[in-house]
């Protein structure tokens, strides 16, 4: 395999683990408080990246590295952020779709960064990739927008910075460096809001408990450090379709552990999802040389 595929087959890999850790996050939000469960989830991973890297990482690092990070680990915590509390005011479908906007939006804030354009199967592949997504997570008219929907939207504007900053700063700094200080910054943001900007609580139930675990170790610190990997040998419009595929793995885990089926519409929308997917791997119109972004 070539270097690019080898950083797509591990941003696949990431999509699984988020789309599997959906239906254990919901579950868990039951018994504690959002700001305060990214806190811990952030926090987890920090140490744990911490004790794998024996502090920042080899490699050179400077002030502007350093920075470069902080400003990555402000759009993944403003994200999150956007993300848990639109979800309090909106429906989870309209959550679902509003944040896989973030595939579409990736691209486009890539080229206005970039002032390149993506590859017209990368284009052909989002929108056929979006239409399934809105087929498979939306059940009524997104017509009406809430204050939920705004945040949720914003989020996913923060989601899309956050994968574009990454993808500009991970051939420029060690990943290692890059991994901790995202995540670091995350774990800082949100250890210094949860205690006034909600009312802190938690059930140290083993839902709980398992939730902080897999999604700190596994969900954040083995994640981001994939992605900071991948995205020296892979471009940001390629990893968006990528992305799309997480609805797919969350509803595999939601069958798995509820047993919560898939209607036909929603079938319809995977078909579409993956279909998108192999128009940009395939390429069929008319591949030129991909620019990297």
């Amino acid at each position: 395999m070539t270097p690019a595929r080898k950083a797509e087959a591990a941003l696949l890999f990431n999509t699984i683990i988020w789309g599997a850790t959906f239906t254990l996050v919901k579950t868990a939000l039951g018994g504690i408080s959002p700001i305060l469960f990214l806190a811990l989830r952030f926090s987890l991973a920090t140490l744990a990246l911490l004790l794998l890297f024996r502090g920042l990482g080899e490699g050179p690092r400077s002030w502007q590295s350093i920075g470069s990070g902080c400003l990555a680990g402000v759009f993944l915590f403003g994200g999150y952020l956007l993300q848990t509390q639109g979800l309090r005011l909106t429906t989870a479908p309209k959550s679902a779709f509003l944040t896989g906007l973030t595939s579409v939006m990736i691209p486009l804030l890539a080229s206005l960064v970039y002032k390149s354009r993506p590859q017209v199967s990368e284009v052909v592949g989002i929108v056929v990739a979006t239409v399934g997504l809105a087929l498979m997570t939306l059940e009524g008219p997104i017509s009406t927008i809430s204050r939920g929907d705004l945040l949720t939207l914003f989020g996913a504007v923060a989601f899309a910075a956050h994968i574009v900053s990454v993808g500009h700063y991970s051939g420029k700094m060690n990943f290692e460096l890059l991994s901790i200080m995202q995540v670091g910054t995350a774990a800082l943001l949100s250890s210094s809001l949860f205690w006034w900007a909600e009312t802190p609580r938690v059930e140290w139930r083993p839902d709980v408990v398992l939730a902080i675990v897999v999604t700190g170790l596994f969900a954040t610190a083995l994640a981001f450090t994939v992605q900071s990997w991948a995205f020296r040998y892979t471009t940001s419009s390629r990893a968006a379709v990528i992305y799309l595929l997480e609805p797919i793995f969350a509803w595999i885990t939601s069958y798995l552990l509820v047993g919560e089926g898939l209607s036909i519409r929603a079938t319809a929308g995977a078909a579409l999802i993956l279909s998108g997917v192999l128009v940009v791997e395939l390429k069929p119109l008319k591949p030129k040389r991909h620019q990297s972004t």
